[in-house]
């Protein structure tokens, strides 16, 4: 195992793996920007470096400075936790270069798989299914409108190098596809600094579900069951719960097997996560690869009983997986809600300020993942996330029980500072997710009644 561990990351997800390598005995390096010296995870760290001022692009996202701080606190490892660096395969690279062991895949492996073209090809070629489409980027629009007429609208035109929910758009008519494909490569270009796009057909009413896989040095795979990701905003998760409801048992293992079989097949090394869209008739279709850990991975962890992390850092110092396939079983039902500083009424616009109260739930099987605390502040810098809450019980009713009465537990109050908690309370009542038949159109369906009757 290793000596010192430099995170390479910020906010709860910094802190979360700082605990997990405490746990282990490993000595916890964190870098910070200006923004952020107070933070939590800096004052858990044994050391801390800053890297730079508040803006991203010159602090958690400036390689050199990352780089300097794995040198300055003399550490053998780097784990990049998610978003930033954590895939960049030139990060990966870089530290291979500089004799740090990366706790995540190889460079090769992130650079085919965060790739969607090249991805795409990856799992074709290993048997997963996709949905109609191209799987080489497109190389202008009279080449999309051919496949768009050719597949039927609607269609989704994607960023090959999107992620997160960006890069992306949903185009229902042939008349607005040259406009809407100019925007989406002028988009791609200005967030990712690549315009390449391919195109597939859009599923209005799919549920999201994922696959988290973990994958050895030695060739071992196997996977932790499925996680249904459905309700989002902006095409971004807001309510992840493990399993996945009403998926026959059948689909559960073909998922499973395909996850599995396609990341062995790239020469994936650490924790991955493998995405699927499901139609109303329980097919299921490849859609991406996430070459780290997820903000979700809470409910998977209540439900195996596994740290991911510390199987991270496991696989990532040379160890084989510890259980095969047979030996793992899910016991009950977890859901995991992300509160946000920000404002459903005004298009979940961020609220970024000073935090005067903060009361966060406790109780039986609750788990709240946060670095923030009364007094500090949500910076305007970066992402609104404020804190994962996650609930366990025996079975999904009583779970969604738990997270109602948690989430009635949670104060936030700061000037001008709004959370997304009541907006979750209502889509937790929503009939279709209280009956585990809603799929990603449900944020969509609640936006469109009136403010009555949510």
């Amino acid at each position: 195992m290793f000596h010192t561990v430099l995170i390479a990351n910020r906010g709860e997800i910094a802190l979360r793996v700082a605990r997990t390598c405490r746990e282990l005995g490993l000595r916890v390096a964190a870098v910070y920007s200006t923004e952020d010296r107070d933070s939590a995870v800096v004052r858990f760290a044994d050391q801390a470096v800053c890297v730079g001022p508040g803006p991203a692009r010159h602090s958690y996202l400036y390689l050199p400075a990352i780089m300097e701080a794995a040198r300055q606190t003399g550490a053998d490892a780097v784990h990049p936790g998610y978003g930033f660096l954590s895939e960049q395969p030139d990060f990966a690279e870089a530290c291979a270069a500089a004799g740090l062991t990366f706790v995540g895949p190889p460079a090769g492996v992130i650079d085919q798989l965060g790739d969607k073209s090249t991805a795409r090809a990856a799992m074709a070629e290993a048997g997963l299914p996709l949905l109609p489409g191209t799987i080489e980027p497109v190389a202008d629009a009279e080449a999309v409108a051919k496949v768009a007429a050719d597949i039927g609208y609607p269609v989704i035109v994607k960023a090959v190098a999107g992620g997160g929910g960006r890069g992306m758009q949903v185009v229902n008519d042939p008349d607005d596809l040259p406009r809407q494909y100019r925007e989406i490569r002028s988009t791609a270009q200005s967030l990712f600094g690549d315009d390449r796009v391919y195109v597939e057909r859009y599923l209005p009413a799919a549920r999201h579900v994922e696959v988290q896989v973990l994958c050895d040095q030695h060739g071992n795979g196997l996977h932790l069951g499925q996680r249904d990701c459905s309700v989002q905003r902006r095409r971004q998760k807001i309510i992840e719960e493990s399993p996945a409801p009403g998926l026959p048992p059948e689909v559960v293992e073909q998922m499973g097997g395909a996850a599995v079989r396609g990341l062995l097949a790239a020469g994936y090394v650490g924790a991955g996560t493998v995405e699927f869209l499901v139609d109303d008739q329980q097919r299921f279709y490849f859609m991406e690869v996430n070459c780290r850990i997820q903000v979700e991975h809470p409910v998977t962890e209540m439900t195996h009983g596994i740290d991911i992390v510390r199987e991270q850092l496991r696989i990532a110092a040379g160890e084989r997986i510890a259980a095969t396939q047979q030996e793992l079983a899910a016991r009950g039902w977890a859901i995991e809600c992300r509160i946000n500083a920000e404002d459903p009424t005004r298009d979940f616009m961020p609220t970024p300020g000073a935090l005067t109260t903060l009361d966060f739930p406790g109780g039986p099987f609750v788990r709240v993942d946060t670095a923030a605390v009364a007094g500090g502040r949500i910076s305007a810098a970066y992402d609104p996330l404020l804190a994962k809450i996650a609930v366990w019980a025996p079975d999904r009713p009583q779970a969604i029980s738990r997270m109602r009465r948690a989430l009635s537990e949670l104060v936030v109050e700061g000037p001008g500072v709004s959370t997304n908690r009541d907006f979750l309370l209502t889509a937790l009542d929503h009939p279709l997710f209280v009956a585990g038949t809603h799929d990603t159109s449900l944020v969509e369906r609640l936006n469109s009644q009136p403010r009555e009757e949510q």
